[in-house]
């Protein structure tokens, strides 16, 4: 099968889109598929050759000046490559992938990741669409979708070639007990409850030293809302135990090195850092929104807490950080079914919507021109 990526960019900068399509993307040339990407390039690209893709430089921006050399762009890939699937993961790529060759061969599959991307030009675009959790898929059917046109593919992350190709990093020394969260710095991340819900938990233990000693907080990451983050860690009087360490392109030594993993996101759809922790086998609370509740086995593989609750998770942390054997207990958990939160069965599941995808347009030419055959015409051709 030949497959076609599309994405704005294949920058290594913490992006869950981009993570989750060259995870894909690599799996996808392991079994032999035939795999292009097309973006505006960065840090993956190394990766994608080391796994027998081409990369192709293809400009993708939301700026309307734009649109003419970006379909033009799109229409020589597609003249090229001649692709049986065109999958678009942000919303430019499923604009032009629609509009781009209008006389198409091949099917188009647009995968909504995020809140953010719910407009109706993107998740109308393709011939069929896929939800990253039950939660978007259920979400986009309030919203008018067909539930008839899409898929569910849940994220996942366990064994991501994007990082198992990756040299070793590193270990890091972590001052214990500690929080760790690994996140883009932004509002709806939850960052702001999680230095409140931190600061309950310290003022708590400083007259529990006989319990715990003094907890320390790792946030993992960067975004635009750093510095009122870090003000507010300051307002709080824990920036001296509130560590922000910056972007971190492989985290799996926070992660190992975590008493207790949190994410405590207002909105979420099924966001790749809970795969991972459980993957290294992190004690986990995170709020019940979005996708988490499905990557957590409903509860049975981390703490669900309610989102904006912040003395609720300060009290699940406090007793993670204190009680060493839940702690140990919750981390065996988190190890367990990770199968489904595996990038194999994300591709497995994948080429099976793309077969799926495939069958139900070729029928669709088969019916039309059953239709076209039956149509009377006049003996100068017309209906």
């Amino acid at each position: 099968m030949r497959i076609v990526h599309l994405a704005n960019h294949a920058q290594t900068i913490g992006n869950g889109t981009v993570n989750m399509m060259v995870d894909l993307a690599c799996m996808q040339a392991g079994m032999g598929q035939d795999v292009v990407v097309a973006s505006s390039g960065g840090g993956f690209e190394s990766l994608l050759r080391r796994h027998g893709i081409t990369h192709i430089p293809l400009q993708q921006s939301r700026q309307p000046w734009r649109v003419p050399s970006m379909i033009a762009g799109f229409n020589r890939l597609i003249d090229r490559f001649d692709p049986d699937i065109v999958h678009a993961h942000m919303m430019t790529g499923a604009l032009i992938s629609r509009f781009g060759s209008m006389r198409r061969r091949f099917a188009l599959v647009t995968t909504v990741h995020h809140e953010l991307q719910k407009s109706a030009s993107l998740v109308r675009a393709g011939d069929r669409m896929v939800a990253v959790s039950r939660a978007i898929a259920t979400d986009l059917e309030a919203r008018g979708i067909d539930p008839a046109r899409m898929s569910v593919v849940l994220n996942g992350a366990v064994a991501a070639p994007r990082l198992v190709c990756r040299p070793a990093a590193k270990p890091v020394r972590l001052r214990h007990p500690n929080i760790v969260c690994v996140a883009g710095l932004y509002r709806r991340k939850g960052i702001a409850d999680l230095l409140q819900a931190f600061a309950r938990v310290r003022e708590q233990s400083a007259s529990e030293r006989e319990f715990m000693s003094e907890p320390h907080l790792y946030l993992v990451g960067d975004g635009p809302d750093r510095a009122s983050l870090e003000a507010l860690a300051q307002e709080l009087g824990v920036a001296d135990a509130a560590h922000f360490t910056g972007f971190v392109a492989d985290a799996r030594p926070y992660f190992a090195s975590a008493d207790v993993f949190a994410l405590l996101s207002h909105q979420d759809p099924a966001p790749l850092v809970i795969a991972e922790a459980r993957e290294a086998g992190c004690a986990i609370v995170a709020t019940r929104v979005g996708g988490i509740p499905e990557m957590l086995d409903d509860g049975a593989a981390g703490v669900l807490v309610p989102a904006g609750d912040i003395e609720q998770a300060a009290a699940k942390l406090r007793w993670l950080l204190i009680d060493r054997q839940a702690r140990g207990q919750l981390a065996a958990r988190a190890q367990q079914n990770l199968q489904q939160l595996a990038v194999e069965r994300v591709c497995s599941d994948y080429m099976a919507v793309y077969q799926q995808t495939l069958a139900e347009r070729e029928s669709m030419k088969r019916r039309q021109v059953a239709i076209d055959a039956q149509s009377p015409r006049a003996t100068d051709g017309a209906i």
